[in-house]
């Protein structure tokens, strides 16, 4: 294919804050003009789009992190990256710098801005530095007007945030939402009476209520009802971020809404004064790293909800679920009992004829990522002959040139065909029934040894046992297995 017919990808980023921006279809189009102009050619699974992300992180920006990983495959898959402006790139400075000399000095891929015609040598990289200067100005200014303007709107007692149970949005003010508010009320009625946050979140839970995600209530859910001021009329406001379970960060900002309050003054106090009083006598009862620990902890899940049994003293095992209110069914079980009826599986499945139940995984020592980057390599090879075949009823290459080309890409084809057959059949024989008994009989020993370290035992367990389901009613443990190689 001659040079003047190169191939480049385009990316494409809106995000909410750029609402004078074109849209996704919109910036297309004109990157595509711009290419067509210019010599380059822009395959559709080239194009990579964000749509309501911002440009300041590249955290949650899962088309610009598929766009580098594409990027640094072998063979090059593009020479250059088309964008619309150099915004859409990075809204900051060290994220542009950084990737920009990646994708230049060691793919020697060209991220060029159809928008922002720039000069070729020193005075090009003072206007490139001078625009991503004025982009990342852009971004925190626009940053600190929203939240000037979060400030005053909380400061007027408007809602700026979703409703929190009990209540829904009328007219951009906080309403009564029924029978939720009917529950808040009985929520804090049964607290200050002396109920506790789990029976209060069992009872919930056992009436069908769900939060507003549709989740079941947990005891730290009631908690942090009990705990909330939107019940007594104010509007709760972190400025320097989320609150999350910190209710007595001095960052928060409290101040009167619009809405009518669900709870009185007096019952809020009450409330108060009992979560204080709660927190005041309770003690940590958590174990440092190492100690109490035993083999089989995280391998046990309950068959009622699917969640992990956690220890409890003095020698037990209950659904975690069950203890945050959340399951009806505690699956109480001692130690002793799970770890033999664990080795029995273990011993059972060991000695049948029959075929076991297993899911492979391969460790990305095991030649997975080698794998991987045949197949990609294989998929890239396969469209270049596409592309070859394009460019010559195009005629952009004349037929020696095309017949050239192609007999190449498909020499090559071929070999990587063949050096990936290998490596699946031997990846096969490395997952055989065989060797997953194999590993079975490893553990026994280990688990099973007066000499093995608790440390030991818990790796060799969790190096085949994906996870076990108990079930205490019919007093039955299923094993779920793993091969990993």
């Amino acid at each position: 294919m001659p040079d003047e017919y190169r191939i480049a990808a385009a990316y494409i980023r809106v995000s909410t804050e750029d609402q004078t921006e074109l849209s996704p279809a919109s910036q297309l189009v004109e990157i595509r003009k711009w290419a067509a102009k210019n010599g380059w050619i822009i395959p559709d699974e080239y194009v990579f789009v964000d749509e309501g992300i911002s440009g300041r992180k590249v955290t949650g920006r899962d088309a610009f992190r598929h766009l580098i990983g594409t990027a640094k495959l072998k063979p090059k898959p593009f020479d250059a990256i088309l964008l619309w402006k150099f915004s859409r790139f990075a809204r900051n400075r060290d994220d542009a710098v950084f990737y920009k000399s990646v994708l230049r000095k060691q793919l020697h891929i060209e991220v060029i801005s159809i928008s922002e015609p720039i000069a070729e040598g020193k005075l090009g990289i003072l206007m490139e530095a001078l625009i991503e200067a004025m982009d990342e100005y852009y971004s925190i200014n626009l940053a600190e007007e929203v939240k000037r303007g979060m400030e005053e709107k909380h400061r007027r007692g408007e809602l700026q945030s979703n409703p929190s149970f009990g209540y829904t949005v009328q007219d951009n003010v906080l309403a009564p939402k029924e029978p939720e508010a009917t529950y808040i009320k009985e929520i804090f009625r049964r607290f200050c009476q002396g109920e506790g946050f789990y029976p209060i979140a069992k009872w919930l839970n056992s009436i069908g209520v769900r939060t507003h995600r549709g989740n079941l209530f947990e005891n730290r859910t009631v908690e942090y009802i009990l705990r909330n001021p939107v019940y007594i009329g104010k509007l709760r406001w972190n400025p320097s971020g989320i609150t999350r379970r910190d209710f007595t960060d001095p960052a928060i900002v409290l101040t009167d809404g619009k809405h009518e309050p669900l709870i009185d003054m007096d019952t809020w106090n009450i409330a108060q004064s009992r979560i204080a009083e709660l927190k005041s006598t309770w003690k940590y009862h958590g174990r440092p790293l190492g100690s109490n620990k035993d083999w089989i902890s995280g391998l046990i899940r309950c068959a009622s909800c699917g969640a992990t049994m956690i220890f409890a003293k003095p020698n037990y095992w209950k659904c975690n679920h069950y203890v945050r209110g959340r399951c009806k069914t505690s699956q109480h079980v001692s130690t002793d009992l799970l770890k033999e009826a664990i080795i029995r599986r273990l011993q059972i499945d060991l000695e049948t004829s029959s075929p076991i139940q297993y899911e492979i995984i391969r460790a990305k020592d095991g030649g997975e990522d080698e794998l991987n980057a045949l197949r990609t390599q294989r998929d890239s090879l396969a469209k270049k002959l596409d592309r070859l075949r394009d460019a010559y009823l195009a005629g952009a290459d004349t037929v020696e040139e095309y017949k050239t080309a192609k007999e190449s890409t498909q020499a090559k084809l071929a070999d990587v065909s063949t050096r990936i057959q290998a490596a699946e059949k031997k990846s096969a024989k490395l997952g055989t029934p065989t060797a997953m008994k194999k590993s079975i009989r490893s553990v026994l020993k280990t688990i099973t040894s007066d000499s093995t370290t608790m440390e030991q035992k818990s790796e060799a367990a969790h190096s085949i046992i994906e996870y076990a389901t108990w079930d205490k009613a019919q007093n039955l443990l299923q094993m779920h297995y793993r091969l990993v190689f």
